[in-house]
């Protein structure tokens, strides 16, 4: 069984660049969004040339791919989907004008797919799933509420956070990038003594050091 874990967070939160150390010789990027990564010598790192990125927000030719790493790519042991909010919204837009339910119900068994795959490939890979967040205001109490931005009330009630075991929200706290690791008023969540504090840096592998034995 693999290992997935869920970075959220605003758009400027650091979520991206927070993959900034991974090993590009073991980690395959598949950029959803298109729009390159966020930091300086990054196409050195990742490319189609070396067979560890690829620019798509198109479900079935990821989950393909996700089947075909797990597969064929031993050598790959973390994949990044940099975002899944691009998925959503790129099929939405392409299916703009449909009528009807049903494009709200593929969307949403696409999304749960993907999730759903990345927690069954071989046990030494990691899939890290990176989305936006969004945060809602309750009008009686005035209290926030931060979880994943999602497309449509079928992912909603699906709760895609239920789906992992591990969620972190990725913001910027007086100039400085952070994972929030534990709950406040926020889907964030983590294994038991994963991590001891609050907020940490925004590493993807300090957090991947940090769940090896979970």
């Amino acid at each position: 069984m693999s290992k997935s874990i869920l970075i959220m967070g605003e758009s400027g939160s650091g979520k991206t660049t927070s993959m900034r150390n991974l090993n590009p010789d073991e980690t395959f990027y598949i950029d959803c969004d298109q729009k390159g990564l966020s930091w300086k010598g990054w196409k050195e790192q990742y490319s189609l040339e070396k067979k560890n990125y690829i620019a798509t927000s198109d479900a079935p030719t990821i989950m393909k791919l996700l089947s075909k790493i797990s597969d064929e790519q031993k050598q790959i042991k973390v994949v990044v989907i940099d975002t899944l909010n691009a998925v959503m919204i790129d099929d939405e837009f392409r299916r703009m004008k449909e009528k009807g339910f049903d494009k709200w119900q593929e969307l949403a068994y696409s999304i749960y797919g993907i999730i759903n795959l990345c927690n069954v490939l071989r046990s030494d890979l990691t899939c890290i799933l990176v989305m936006h967040s969004q945060t809602e205001r309750d009008e009686n109490t005035g209290e926030k509420f931060t979880r994943v931005k999602t497309s449509g009330r079928k992912l909603e009630k699906i709760v895609v956070e239920s789906k992992l075991t591990t969620v972190l929200l990725a913001k910027c706290i007086d100039g400085k990038y952070v994972f929030e690791t534990k709950n406040n008023n926020s889907t964030v969540k983590a294994p038991l003594g994963a991590f001891e504090e609050d907020r940490i840096e925004n590493d993807i592998v300090k957090v991947l050091d940090a769940l090896k034995e979970f």
